[in-house]
């Protein structure tokens, strides 16, 4: 699955008249296409062209996997990773 473009950053893009609201709707999409993923308390904000990505999970691996839907598609370096984990205990 491939959402971004190495072909160009994300500030570029940006400054084409991709907005704040269709880069987080593009990165929501991506989350909860994501079968493996529990998203469904981390939120997304933009600040600039950085993505910040708050909320909770419950999985290590769900944090791995969510900053790395969203570097795909705005790119590694313009994602802040702000989630809280929230493990259940055994």
């Amino acid at each position: 699955m491939k959402f971004g473009s190495d072909s160009y950053s994300h500030e570029e893009c940006c400054s084409q008249g991709h907005s704040s609201a269709s880069t987080i709707a593009t990165i929501e999409a991506a989350l909860s296409a994501d079968p493996d993923l529990d998203s469904s308390a981390i939120t997304i904000r933009m600040l600039g062209p950085v993505v910040l990505l708050e909320g909770y999970i419950t999985k290590i691996v769900d944090r791995e996997r969510a900053i790395s839907l969203a570097a795909m598609i705005v790119g590694p370096q313009n994602v802040q990773d702000r989630m809280l984990g929230r493990f259940p205990t055994q």
